[in-house]
């Protein structure tokens, strides 16, 4: 089954930073098709954005950083993101580092609180946030084909 509309539509309310409507939303989808389809959306983006902010000419010191930047965002997000978890699932992308001893749970709270350090980091516009979702939609869709 591919990516739902309103997936891309929760997803984006989430990035956007529109807490009501991404919760709304989020309490909408279907719990079935949200453990694979909106999981797929996250993943796919993580990588996505992943990819764009560090490319192929990155430094280990880099990850670190980034990591180190997203945690002093907030006490809430320091409290969540393992920092050790976070540089790993950076890893996975970049270096195909292997993750099998991280839980599912854990890997996809890192992924989705990096993700939305990335893309604020990014600061899209709505075009590119719209642009980057469907580059995520596709290569979700791909993924679970």
């Amino acid at each position: 089954m591919p990516v739902t509309d309103d997936q891309v539509a929760t997803l984006r309310a989430l990035l956007s930073d529109d807490m009501d409507r991404y919760r709304q939303l989020f309490s909408g989808l279907d719990r079935d098709e949200a453990r694979k389809g909106y999981s797929a959306l996250v993943t796919a983006g993580f990588a996505e954005a992943v990819e764009r902010r560090f490319g192929t000419g990155y430094r280990g010191g880099d990850i670190v950083e980034f990591v180190a930047s997203v945690r002093s965002r907030s006490d809430q997000v320091a409290a969540e993101l393992d920092p050790d978890v976070a540089e790993r699932v950076i890893r996975v992308v970049l270096e195909d580092a292997p993750v099998d001893d991280l839980s599912r749970d854990a890997i996809t709270g890192a992924q989705l609180l990096l993700l939305i350090g990335l893309i604020a980091d990014a600061q899209l516009d709505g075009g590119g946030l719209a642009q980057f979702l469907a580059e995520a939609r596709k290569l979700a869709d791909q993924l679970m084909s």
